[in-house]
């Protein structure tokens, strides 16, 4: 069984990309550049692709710079380093969407109607694309746009085994498949070498995430930020 596995760097991606191959999926593992300030997310995810057994994996580049708009890709928008009440400047528009797409379309080539997401509506920061809502519309629509979907091939499935679990609840179940949380990053304004500001929503909710867990934070911080 193939299935295509969007690859973000981060731990609920890594932690998805486990659990596909731990049903015995040949992952092919995609991620995109597009323009994010957090790029050293995309060097994780080369590590953990082949780390965790991908047969294959592929980065995609779009420069969502144009669309502008959020803080992950206009450097003139702060990234926010307290917690916010509505959904934060962080949030990029459209992203999952055009994810999805380009995973959806590689699906075709190779054949596969299996696509893996690591989208979060527990602990997450808001945002209207990680909700199961999105995922159900969007299966339906990769119905109905495709070639597989109209000439009667299987019916393409969104799986996003983390759409419902806590942060901690991610944690364990990645540590049992043998996930390296080292290997990952998910601070928004991760430097280069990808060390984590220790300030965002992303390192508060990851942070959390270990402490409800009892288990030792894996993250590289910045020196002196914690």
């Amino acid at each position: 069984m193939k299935a295509v596995g969007l690859l973000s760097g981060g731990m609920d991606s890594a932690t998805t990309l486990a659990i596909a191959r731990s049903k015995g999926f040949e992952c092919h593992a995609l991620s995109i550049a597009y323009g994010q300030r957090h790029a050293s997310e995309l060097d994780a995810a080369g590590k953990i692709a082949k780390k965790l057994g991908a047969v294959k994996h592929q980065t995609i580049t779009v420069n969502l710079n144009q669309v502008g708009g959020s803080a992950l890709t206009d450097h003139s928008i702060a990234v926010p380093e307290t917690p916010t009440t509505d959904i934060p400047v962080t949030y990029v528009p459209a992203r999952n969407t055009l994810f999805l797409s380009l995973a959806l379309g590689l699906a075709e080539v190779i054949g596969s109607s299996d696509l893996f997401i690591g989208v979060n509506a527990r602990d997450y920061s808001g945002y209207p694309d990680c909700r199961p809502e999105f995922i159900e519309s969007f299966e339906r629509l990769a119905a109905l746009a495709t070639k597989a979907g109209v000439s009667g091939g299987p019916a393409f499935k969104i799986h996003a085994p983390m759409i419902h679990m806590s942060k901690s609840e991610i944690i364990q179940l990645g540590l049992s498949l043998n996930v390296d949380y080292r290997s990952t990053v998910s601070c928004y304004q991760a430097d280069s070498a990808g060390r984590a500001c220790g300030r965002c929503d992303a390192c508060r909710i990851r942070r959390e995430g270990f402490l409800s867990a009892g288990i030792a934070d894996a993250t590289n911080y910045v020196a002196g930020v914690l």
